[in-house]
């Protein structure tokens, strides 16, 4: 039969069991010193790292700023020419799946697929080329879309904007998460995903693959009264209007909605 161990010897041994893990832990572990060295090095990268950030966030800021007074000294200068002055067509669409998945042919199905919209009120953006063109007007009766403006992009970027690592959704919470996956292409921060984006630059396909599909929530109010009866778009407080499927030009919601796109997606965010 085998002898009982004595509890006070076994909590002894075990004691000094974890006296010696402890000791081999601390021998591992570099010296206070260099620990103190390695904590100052990180805190100057991280400052640096700040720092640039901080900077390219201004340069954007005024390159928008410069862009928005030469459009209006544009348009001022072809009022007083007696001419207008016509915008340059669009270079980005943000396109927000409205209709659920009953009733909907193969080809429409499909291309929804291809656009990344799988669910009601899924968004994403795509840049605008003959080929998308097309491939929206076959799906117009089941999508709503326009011309994002510079806040809506941040706004969806800082806001609902998830990224695709791995196959998995993972939100947005720090600029070293699109530093590590982005940092290839140079944009290390929220600010660069916002001008690349904004701007269709030339890591648009990129970006766009990073960013997961938006996920927005159903537009909250109503139209009023007045505008029910006349049909009309009431602006940013009201939600889908009565005629939710018909084209946004006959008092619905699908298709091409232009720079009413903003306000509809400010109330889904």
């Amino acid at each position: 039969m085998p002898k009982a161990r004595d509890p006070a010897t076994s909590k002894a041994d075990t004691t000094l069991g974890q006296r010696a893990n402890k000791e081999v832990i601390r021998s591992r572990s570099p010296p206070p010193a260099v620990k103190k060295i390695r904590a100052a090095a990180i805190h100057e990268k991280n400052a640096i790292r700040e720092q640039a950030i901080f900077q390219r966030a201004k340069a954007y800021a005024e390159m928008y700023e410069n862009e928005e007074k030469e459009v209006q000294r544009l348009r001022k200068a072809a009022k007083e020419a007696g001419q207008f002055y016509v915008s340059p067509e669009p270079r980005l669409a943000f396109v927000v799946r409205i209709k659920g998945i009953m009733k909907i042919p193969p080809r429409p199905k499909k291309i929804l697929q291809l656009l990344r919209l799988r669910q009601i009120h899924n968004g994403v953006f795509v840049k605008l080329s003959l080929p998308v063109i097309k491939m929206l007007r076959l799906v117009e009766p089941y999508v709503t879309y326009g011309y994002p403006d510079l806040r809506t992009v941040r706004e969806l970027i800082t806001k609902r904007g998830c990224a695709r690592i791995g196959g998995q959704r993972v939100p947005i919470t720090s600029n070293m998460l699109i530093e590590e996956h982005l940092g290839r292409y140079n944009i290390i921060c929220v600010e660069d995903l916002v001008h690349e984006i904004y701007t269709v630059g030339p890591y648009f396909r990129e970006c766009n693959r990073f960013l997961w599909t938006f996920k927005l929530a159903a537009p909250n109010g109503r139209p009023e009264k007045a505008a029910l009866v006349a049909k009309s778009y009431t602006g940013p407080s009201s939600g889908w209007r009565t005629r939710k499927f018909k084209h946004f030009i006959q008092g619905g919601d699908t298709g091409n909605r232009e720079d009413y796109i903003n306000p509809l997606v400010r109330k889904m965010i």
